[in-house]
């Protein structure tokens, strides 16, 4: 993968429990409206609305509090313009990984431990935030575990997340989009996998927060070490496209009122 010279050393380094490299920018502070979580803060506040736009809220609540870090994702290149706080930088935001965990019943696990993926809890912990369902949204430890779910009950009328193929659907602010992490394995883009597929897969999931033209944004936990931001270029058709680095392949939309 080719990335961006500026960048290069930043990429280099963002690995598990690696050095840290020196932050530019101060990181803002939450905007009004939205409570700082501190270290034990399971439970945040946040104002009343829709399912849907808590979810929002919880996940850019999140962002904020790991210092705003955002990822820019090109079709060959990555770059990372704001780095924020890391998942092992200091006791405050190993806890907040390891309340993440506890929302998959993994209590012993934290931010220092860097080699454990933790982006599956992340989503799961904001869906039980924001208030939404278990059985619609089963908390789970890996991406493919909650997916399985969601494909095996697509066929219910009352089906509320419901996976579509990135060439059929766009995506909008709430839903999931869903990436392989596997070498070996391409996901057909053009149609849904069965529930089989998804057994033990590699896979990686971010929450849609914003859209704007032809630009998506999209927050998830374990993006470079952090709750980051990617940001991503559609089709001109307004689709999401694969790229070196994310390989997606899939959306659940959430209808969520």
């Amino acid at each position: 993968m080719r990335i961006t010279a500026l960048f290069l050393v930043f990429i280099l380094v963002l690995t598990a429990c690696a050095t840290k490299p020196k932050r530019a920018v101060t990181p803002a502070q939450p905007p009004t409206g939205l409570v700082p979580p501190g270290p034990e803060f399971e439970t945040p506040s946040f104002p009343r609305g829709s399912l849907k736009n808590r979810i929002l809220a919880v996940a850019n609540n999140e962002w904020f509090y790991f210092g705003q870090q955002k990822v820019v994702y090109g079709e060959e290149e990555e770059s990372i313009p704001h780095v924020g706080y890391w998942e092992d930088e200091g006791y405050a935001h190993m806890n907040r990984v390891n309340l993440y965990w506890k929302a998959v019943n993994m209590p012993q696990l934290s931010g220092a431990d860097c080699n454990q993926a933790w982006s599956a809890a992340f989503i799961s912990w904001v869906m039980r935030v924001a208030g939404v369902p278990e059985e619609l949204f089963p908390p789970a430890k890996a991406h493919w575990i909650y997916l399985s779910h969601i494909i095996a009950n697509d066929h219910s009328p009352d089906t509320i997340f419901y996976p579509r193929t990135i060439r059929e659907y766009k995506p909008r602010p709430g839903d999931l989009i869903c990436a392989s992490r596997e070498s070996t394995i391409t996901p057909d883009i053009n149609e849904v996998p069965r529930a089989g597929w998804f057994d033990n897969a590699k896979l990686h999931c971010d929450i849609v927060v914003e859209r704007n033209g032809q630009t998506l944004s999209a927050i998830g936990g374990n993006v470079r070490n952090s709750v980051s931001k990617s940001i991503l270029k559609l089709t001109p058709e307004g689709y999401l496209q694969p790229t070196r680095s994310r390989r997606w392949f899939l959306i659940v939309e959430n209808r969520l009122e």
